[in-house]
């Protein structure tokens, strides 16, 4: 997994510098066993229909997200873990 931090807005440039790097790493750093790459771009700020017209046409598993600076509250946290733990076990017993 490749990140990049991006202090500012998401750009469509960065898109295409992360295929770059994903791109490198495949050819020059990944061997037979490895899977292929993934990219994930963390920005100040994220348009989504940016987002999903950059990645239109690229090949690489590239993804672009929002970060945040503040870390919730306890209780709000504990609690989306347990959503997510409770997602996950739900789809393993399907």
């Amino acid at each position: 997994v490749l990140i990049d931090l991006k202090m500012n807005k998401l750009k469509p440039e960065n898109f295409g510098q992360m295929n770059m790097y994903v791109n490198y790493y495949k050819e020059e750093v990944n061997d037979e066993y490895d899977q292929d790459p993934i990219g994930i771009i963390l920005c100040a700020d994220k348009d989504a229909a940016l987002a999903k017209m950059a990645v239109q046409g690229i090949n690489n598993n590239i993804y672009a997200t929002k970060y945040t600076t503040v870390m919730p509250d306890y209780e709000v946290l504990q609690n989306e873990v347990q959503k997510v733990i409770a997602m996950y076990n739900e789809k393993e017993d399907k």
